[in-house]
């Protein structure tokens, strides 16, 4: 298995499936069947924009650079899917990608899972965008949060500071989720606790993408130009391979970009369960119960009276 550490070509859609595509070919010749992209990586994660957003007030550049940014978004359905999955397919891998979806005049920040014959499994929608991502992405729901049986095992996906939402996490929990995939841009130094605490909470592995982006690597017009150095790291990385009794099999990576590719041993999911299994027999029923409603939220429910 492998995760993918590297940086979107920010504002320039086309640059980065050419990008994704060049990194799937080399983390599929390391032998990966299932590769795990950051979150954002189509679409772009634009650390430091405000778009001209403050309470009460918008401004005209910060509209044109969210017109900007949702241009780059991509459609699913749509040609953009369509790319990805043909790198699925081409390389006989599952592929878990982190993009920018649009769908309407809305953004969200979703995961696409993609099986080896190129086919769109499904996604998820990040339920709770972090302070400023509400700027610009929308709020995801209970009708995006699968976990999919596959040839590799059973996998799903919860995004960057979703982590942090206990709920959510025994909810994939709740699934029998075996490669529970973090795509992040949280590069700090806690990151890789929580990581670690997933995999031993959930008995689980775990495979954490982290973007990993420099100022030198954005488009001039990026409104942090005038702040940073050319040198200047945005995004340092941290992605982690980590097993379901904790142990750090690969990462965490700094410094670059890179892939990092892990052999895993399916044994230590049952030998992780032994003495700890959060749905099961560690789990109190009769004390707490989780209930998740997973049906789809729709602003406008059409209805129509049936005649007599």
């Amino acid at each position: 298995m492998s995760v993918v550490q590297a940086g979107s070509i920010l504002f320039d859609r086309e640059r980065t499936l050419r990008k994704a595509a060049d990194l799937t070919r080399d983390a599929a010749r390391r032998g990966a069947k299932l590769i795990v992209f950051p979150e954002a990586f189509v679409g772009g994660y634009p650390k430091g924009l405000d778009f001209g957003a403050r309470v009460g007030s918008r401004t005209s550049e910060g509209r044109e650079q969210f017109r900007v940014y949702y241009e780059n978004a991509m459609e699913v359905p749509g040609a953009c899917c369509d790319a990805l999955g043909g790198l699925a397919r081409d390389h006989s891998v599952d592929l878990v990608m982190g993009v920018v979806e649009r769908d309407g005049g809305t953004l969200y920040c979703t995961v696409l899972f993609f099986a080896p014959d190129g086919s769109l499994r499904g996604k998820h929608r990040k339920l709770m965008p972090t302070a400023s991502e509400r700027l610009v992405w929308g709020f995801g729901d209970g009708s995006t949060l699968p976990v999919f049986e596959t040839p590799v095992g059973r996998v799903g996906a919860v995004i960057c500071w979703e982590n942090y939402m206990p709920l959510l996490r025994m909810a994939m929990y709740g699934k029998g989720i075996e490669l529970y995939c973090a795509p992040t841009v949280d590069d700090r130094e806690t990151w890789l606790p929580t990581m670690r605490h997933i995999a031993l909470e959930g008995r689980c592995f775990v495979l954490s993408a982290c973007q990993y982006l420099r100022r030198a690597d954005c488009p001039p017009a990026y409104a942090l130009a005038h702040a940073l150095e050319a040198d200047a790291v945005l995004i340092a990385g941290g992605s982690v391979i980590v097993s379901p009794l904790g142990q750090v099999l690969a990462g965490p990576h700094r410094g670059g970009e890179g892939v990092l590719t892990a052999e895993l041993d399916f044994g230590d999911l049952a030998r992780g369960k032994y003495d700890l299994d959060v749905t099961g027999h560690y789990a109190r029923p009769d004390v707490f119960r989780l209930i998740v409603d997973e049906s789809r939220k729709s602003a406008v429910v059409r209805m129509v009276e049936e005649e007599n």
